[in-house]
């Protein structure tokens, strides 16, 4: 995918703003055609687009993007220094700004070793900027991006019933949970993803021909995917009334993961 522009401005100056955020490094993929798709489909919807490919981002967060104050390097207090001194470095502003501005986020990824890619994790630690994007009064019900709404589009090697909750490469969703609560953390709403198994390079003959048809029929759908997106459900996650003063899950909450659960006690 060619993409010199990173923004696509539409006429309508009420128009929805949403942000695609490409993480693999390779544009002749599947991932960067399927991005492709969300934003032809988005601007077809009137959609002001922007957009990310994160294959030149650095996603390393380490002391040299700050000035150097001698201290040791400890990464929330120099995001939020930099942040309130207007010393971000150039690359995280031009990300924060966009995600600011995007009214819909949506994250187009491959899931390696059971994980997204370290483009997108750096892109986490680097551009969702401590004393800017959160802080401990700006999280959970009360982060700053409230009424935001996120969608995962994710490729994995693994078939279906080896991504499934009894797979022997274990349930996509819960993969994907620790971004999705990431995203949960700033306040945004995380829909329920939107995954395509069975994706790789090894499929010769008859196996080719049908992952070539499968993807073939995602990239013809995305424009439905877009078109229904606020329709789609949405992941549950616990508020923050659900757990008591000490931040454990209050006894007659529900858990709606694994990763937040009830401790057992003898």
């Amino acid at each position: 995918m060619q993409r010199n522009r990173e923004v696509r401005w539409t006429i309508s100056a009420e128009a929805p703003v949403t942000l695609i955020v490409l993480a693999h490094p390779e544009r002749k993929s599947f991932t960067d055609a399927w991005a492709e798709a969300s934003v032809e489909a988005a601007e077809a919807l009137g959609h002001e687009v922007l957009f990310s490919n994160l294959s030149g981002f650095d996603p390393v967060e380490r002391a040299a993007h700050y000035t150097n104050s001698g201290a040791p390097f400890d990464v929330l207090k120099a995001q939020e220094a930099a942040s309130a001194a207007g010393t971000l470095p150039s690359d995280v502003v031009r990300e924060v700004e966009k995600l600011e501005r995007a009214d819909r986020v949506i994250f187009h990824f491959p899931l390696w070793w059971f994980s997204p890619p370290a483009l997108l994790k750096g892109w986490f630690e680097r551009v969702l900027v401590h004393g800017r994007t959160h802080d401990v009064d700006h999280r959970f019900d009360t982060g700053r991006f409230h009424g935001r709404t996120a969608l995962f589009c994710v490729t994995t090697g693994a078939n279906n019933a080896e991504s499934g909750p009894d797979g022997k490469e274990g349930d996509t969703r819960l993969h994907l949970w620790p971004a999705a609560y990431t995203l949960r953390y700033l306040g945004f709403d995380v829909l329920e993803p939107v995954l395509v198994h069975g994706i790789h390079g090894y499929h010769r003959g008859e196996g080719r021909t049908d992952m070539e048809g499968r993807l073939q029929e995602v990239l013809e759908r995305q424009a439905e995917v877009i078109a229904g997106f606020e329709e789609r459900p949405r992941m549950v996650f616990n508020a923050d009334a659900d757990f008591d003063d000490t931040g454990r899950l209050d006894p007659n909450a529900p858990s709606y993961s694994p990763f937040i659960r009830h401790a057992k006690t003898d």
